[in-house]
């Protein structure tokens, strides 16, 4: 469609490129998708819509599909059976399978190198590109704006669109620019950060927008960073969260399976640096926040946004709704919520479960031990992230600590593939939500970043990982 001369932000560019039909009074926008993502949970009734209207996929080629919800994290007995915590969860699993092969979609299966949860792999393959926009039945698409692209959550229906026309129907968001001046302090992690925007925000503040994270905090931040940073976006209740490329973001992306080719990588890398919002550029809302006085954060609601510095004391509750959270997670107004023990830390997830993420939990355990009483569980983001910290002897170092190491997928961040938190326990989780059921029914969760989830771990509470950081700078 035509350009606008008016400076655009970097998501009004990457929407126009993509509109088949313009937005009117009378109907949302048509766009173009380029990379639709699926899975085994959220696929299963939109592929039996289309095969009620015997229909098939209409761009097989810009439909990659990978299992990770429901599988189970534990490897397959002596018979070679995977134990899959249900009849159904296994049938989610062939059900996916049997649709892709009919439709000629790529499967990352159990036997594939490429397999994780969705949005570690396809990052790590280089499907998502600057520029693009990005689907999937899942909300935390989100994740793929660290790349500069429009990438969100679809329902059901939407999936079954996109699949049999690789289009969607979409009404455009506002803008919001969330600028983030200044750097972290040592020892504060990107979920620290992320928690301290959505805190900032609140649960709702970001309906209705995308946002593009700018400022010098955020250009600091390496991709797995970044990711992190707009997985979380939703959160909000953004509809995206996004990050112009960068060089950083071109020197993540050279030389995977599937960015362009060398010959015409270059080309492509000064295409999507393009993607940069123009100077003087409207926003309809902004706001900035200082990371210099970010500390670790800890939520202690069930909402991500009930978030504070660890060891604040638990903020009074405004309403009936914080009442209520409050009693569901056993805390009490004015204490701090490190005064709790601990039963359960989870590490992994699409929101950290990234080399870096065991990288930072493994710096906190080495020559320690989980405390007595407290589970611990690890599960990389991918098999490839899995063969690199094998690689580093990372799943040594938490075995040795007396904490499990997982086979790759969702495991306890949804606990719908046998990996849960028991009724009333506590857990300290480096996933994305914190609502009530969770990560199991009647379990109570606090969200933090790996360092902190392991620094949990050895303390048997809720702890500030810069103790054991202090620790060994001292030793």
């Amino acid at each position: 469609m035509p350009q606008s001369l008016e400076p655009r932000t970097m998501f009004d560019k990457v929407w126009d490129d993509h509109v088949v039909l313009a937005e009117s009074a009378d109907a949302p926008a048509i766009l173009y998708v380029d990379l639709h993502l699926v899975h085994e949970v959220t696929s299963p009734q939109a592929f039996a819509e289309l095969a009620a209207r015997g229909r098939k996929a209409a761009r097989p080629d810009r439909t990659f599909a990978t299992i990770d919800h429901s599988t189970p994290t534990l490897p397959p007995d002596a018979s070679g059976a995977r134990p899959f915590v249900t009849e159904a969860a296994a049938a989610q699993v062939e059900t996916l399978r049997r649709n892709c092969a009919e439709h000629g979609i790529r499967l990352a299966d159990w036997d594939s190198a490429d397999r994780g949860v969705v949005h570690v792999m396809a990052p790590e393959l280089g499907l998502t590109h600057p520029g693009a926009m990005v689907v999937c039945g899942d909300s935390h698409t989100a994740t793929h704006g660290a790349f500069g692209a429009l990438a969100f959550g679809i329902g059901t229906s939407e999936v079954a669109h996109v699949l049999a026309t690789q289009c969607l129907l979409q009404r455009k968001p506002k803008r919001l620019r969330v600028t983030i001046d200044g750097a972290l302090r040592d020892g504060v992690a990107a979920k620290d950060l992320t928690l301290a925007v959505i805190a900032a925000l609140g649960f709702g503040g970001g309906s209705g927008y995308v946002i593009e994270y700018a400022g010098e905090a955020v250009r600091a931040l390496d991709m797995e960073q970044r990711m992190t940073l707009c997985n979380m976006s939703v959160e909000a209740g953004a509809r995206a969260g996004m990050v112009a490329p960068d060089e950083k973001t071109i020197a993540f992306l050279r030389g995977r399976s599937y960015v362009p080719a060398a010959d015409v990588f270059e080309a492509a890398a000064a295409r999507w640096l393009g993607y940069a919002t123009d100077p003087g550029a409207m926003f309809d809302h902004e706001v900035r926040i200082d990371a210099s006085v970010v500390a670790p954060m800890a939520t202690y609601g069930t909402t991500p946004d009930a978030a504070a510095p660890i060891g604040a004391p638990t903020p009074a509750p405004q309403s009936e709704v914080a009442r209520k959270a409050l009693e569901y997670m056993g805390f009490a107004a004015g204490e701090a919520t490190t005064a709790h023990a601990v039963d359960v830390v989870f590490v992994g997830s699409c929101t950290n479960g990234r080399i870096s993420d065991l990288r930072d939990a493994a710096a906190v355990l080495r020559g320690r031990k989980v405390k007595s009483g407290v589970r611990m569980l690890v599960a990389p983001g991918s098999e490839a992230v899995k063969r690199q910290a094998e690689a580093e002897g990372l799943d040594r170092v938490f075995v040795d600590a007396g904490a499990e190491w997982r086979l790759p997928g969702c495991s306890m961040c949804i606990a719908m593939n046998g990996d849960m938190v028991a009724p009333g326990q506590l857990a300290v989780s480096t996933s994305n939500r914190n609502f009530e059921g969770r990560q199991g029914k009647g379990a109570r969760t606090i969200l933090a970043s790996p360092a902190t989830a392991a620094a949990s771990a050895v303390a048997g509470v809720l702890t500030d990982p810069r103790a054991f950081t202090r620790e060994r700078e001292h030793a």
